[in-house]
């Protein structure tokens, strides 16, 4: 796909190799997954959506706005670089979401599946708080993890084994506000 002219204004010129989902592109598919959501759960049963910031918070607002049901909607942190640049293995919750997850149907919201290290670590210590249940829901799944603790019930695009820009993800805090997903 041609790149527009105004990605290079939007990016600081930085070299984006090519936009790998449009805008258009992802909107469908956050519809087709809302959808899917909705009619996935039980009526009149409560639904936590957790978003792990920071990738995922332009998906998961887009995505709760497609989910056609009453929902509530937190936050959780979780860092497994410390200061580093190579994962430690151990997560750490930098921010617990304020929500009980007791006896409620929680939907984990991740923006990207990629080495499996923060899911893996997370999704055993979410278990034992006690959610009627527990499911991910992944925009990206580069397919290259390990076998994960949870495997998403719901991916929005199987993603190539590059390095990934826009719609909330980000190369050094920068390029989150992309409305759509390119490689650098």
């Amino acid at each position: 796909m041609a790149i527009p002219v105004d990605v290079h204004e939007r990016t600081g010129g930085q070299n984006v190799r090519r936009i790998v989902y449009t805008q258009e592109d992802i909107a469908r598919r956050v519809r087709e997954m809302g959808r899917e959501i909705t009619e996935h759960y039980p009526r009149g049963e409560d639904l936590l959506v957790v978003g792990l910031l920071k990738g995922s918070f332009i998906f998961l607002a887009d995505l709760a706005r497609e989910i056609a049901r009453p929902i509530h909607v937190d936050f959780l942190v979780a860092s497994s670089y410390g200061s580093g640049t190579v994962s430690t293995g151990e997560v750490r919750m930098v921010y617990d979401p304020e929500a009980s997850l007791t006896d409620r149907h929680v939907l984990l919201v991740e923006d990207i599946i990629d080495s499996g290290t923060t899911i893996n670590r997370l999704i055993p210590v979410l278990e034992k708080r006690g959610a009627r249940s527990l499911e991910l829901c992944a925009l990206l799944h580069k397919r290259i993890a390990p076998p994960l603790a949870r495997e998403a019930r719901w991916v929005g695009f199987d993603a190539p084994k590059e390095f990934l820009i826009g719609y909330g993800l980000d190369h050094s805090e920068n390029y989150r506000n992309l409305p759509f997903i390119a490689s650098l």
